[in-house]
């Protein structure tokens, strides 16, 4: 038998520096931008996390016993410049070391320049300095210097999308503020011109590299997609004068790809359509601005196309789902909060070949950089889903998916599945997504099954070698 997966196709596992390395925002340690919310109890502090700067060997000996073909990491730039200007060169050895012992575990590694963290002396607002981009791009000039020879995958900035709403419309995550949408979509022209900036340095270092930005899966065309697109219109073949015209165009295909599912839905699309900001305005106002500094840092490149693989992170999409009212039952008791608990996410795998498909465009390949399902932990007590669902099922599930998507010819190059350890997940250690489950309060004891009791790694490893051979059957219901 063969393999059902087309040449390189890649499988693997996701993380993220700050959320497994530990030693950031205590006395003495490297502190970032989600400092401040630590240190004044708004959120838990991140600690140890899983101890993977100094315990890497045997994370990366799970993922390679799992069967992965990569390991996505971080290298925090916080932890490389803790103070302006001064770089700890000791810090670029031990991610060298690193990447070296992904290499040497027959795996590639993914390195992502910027997840959701940034050095503290920045300050909250970064995002939304006219310099930004300027001191991003020397911040990727450090990071790919050292580490380009050992790594050909990366990403720029993680979830561009995420961090501008989560940041400047729902408060989720510093600097913490609600419905400033201009600022939003300042901080995401920003990023978008970051991400251009840093495509070019990590290609200077090495032409063959594969560089992406992975966006959350989103409905909402303004909210995700649109993004994407600012950065592939001149690879298109469309002026800059015409962008208005083409994300309209652009537009309408999204949502002939991806149907809305309720009245609600549709609502939310029309109203973001009519406040997102135009390329082109004509009457001065900050969102004629927009998106400024994206284009032109698109448009004055000299890479036509600064994007090698659509990256998207495909959990819960539909916008309106994520929005409940106080007081319903949840995992462990009742939520009051206004937002959807990430354990209560709905599995969607059926949704993930029409994101597949809807993100296929102008031949770039689209890769899952992220996928993966929460369950709760609190005080060291493990709470079973709502809905009934396990992680291996999802597993099956959403893998299958990603066949289907490849059997319909769409230019998928790769899974990785979110991700190999329970981690510290933006302010909180309840949320579980690990393959391999930790016990915090047995001294991050790292299981052999996850953290609700399944053999998910061993079912990965089943799907993985299966589907390298041909055995499409590891993809059905076990009995």
């Amino acid at each position: 038998m063969t393999s059902v997966l087309p040449d390189g196709f890649c499988f693997g596992v996701a993380m993220s520096g700050f959320q497994v390395e530990g030693g950031f925002n205590g006395p003495g340690e490297p502190a970032n931008n989600w400092c401040w919310w630590e240190r004044s109890g708004r959120v838990e502090p991140s600690g140890i996390g899983v101890d993977f700067w100094n315990r890497y060997e045997e994370h990366l000996d799970r993922a390679a016993e799992t069967g992965c073909d990569m390991v996505r990491i971080g290298v925090e730039w916080a932890r490389v410049e803790p103070s302006e200007g001064v770089v700890d060169s000791s810090a670029l050895d031990r991610y060298e070391a690193i990447l070296g012992a992904v290499r040497d575990r027959a795996m590639q590694p993914m390195v992502t320049l910027h997840h959701f963290t940034h050095p503290a002396w920045l300050g909250d607002d970064f995002w939304i300095a006219p310099d930004a981009s300027d001191r991003f791009a020397a911040w990727a000039e450090v990071a790919v210097g050292r580490l380009a020879p050992l790594c050909r995958h990366w990403v720029t900035l993680n979830e561009i999308n995420v961090m501008a709403m989560g940041g400047y419309l729902f408060g989720l995550m510093p600097p913490g503020r609600r419905a400033s949408p201009i600022e939003a979509a300042i901080a995401a022209d920003n990023m978008l011109a970051a991400h251009v900036r840093a495509y070019e340095v990590v290609h200077r270092a090495r032409p063959d590299a594969v560089v992406t930005t992975n966006n959350a899966s989103v409905s909402v065309y303004e909210l995700d997609r649109m993004l994407v697109d600012t950065l592939l219109a001149r690879s298109a073949g469309v002026g800059r004068e015409d962008i208005d015209a083409w994300l309209a165009e652009r537009r309408d295909r999204w949502y002939r790809e991806i149907a809305a599912p309720s009245i609600a839905e549709r609502a939310v699309r029309l109203l973001t359509r009519k406040a997102a900001p135009r390329a082109s305005a004509a009457s001065p106002s900050p969102q004629s601005e927009l998106p400024g500094r994206a284009l032109e840092a698109v448009y004055s490149s000299a890479h036509p196309l600064t994007l090698d693989v659509v990256g998207i992170d495909y959990y819960d999409p539909v916008a309106t789902h994520h929005v409940r009212l106080p007081g319903r039952r949840t995992a462990g008791g009742r939520s009051w909060m206004f937002a959807r608990e990430l354990w209560d996410d709905p599995p969607y795998p059926e949704g993930l070949v029409s994101y597949c498909r809807a993100n296929a465009a102008q031949e770039v390949p689209v890769w899952v950089i992220e996928n993966g399902m929460c369950n709760r932990v609190r005080n060291g007590r493990s709470y079973v889903r709502s809905d009934g669902w396990d992680r291996p099922r999802y597993l099956r599930e959403n893998v299958a998916a990603v066949v289907a998507a490849i059997d319909a010819g769409w230019p998928v190059g790769g899974y990785l599945h979110w991700s190999l350890v329970d981690n510290y997940e933006w302010g909180s250690y309840e949320p579980r997504f690990g393959i391999y489950g930790v016990d915090r309060e047995r001294g991050l004891r790292v299981r052999q099954t996850d953290s609700m009791g399944f053999d998910a790694a061993g079912e990965y490893r089943r799907i993985i070698e299966g589907l390298r051979t041909g055995d499409r059957s590891v993809l059905a219901a076990r009995r």
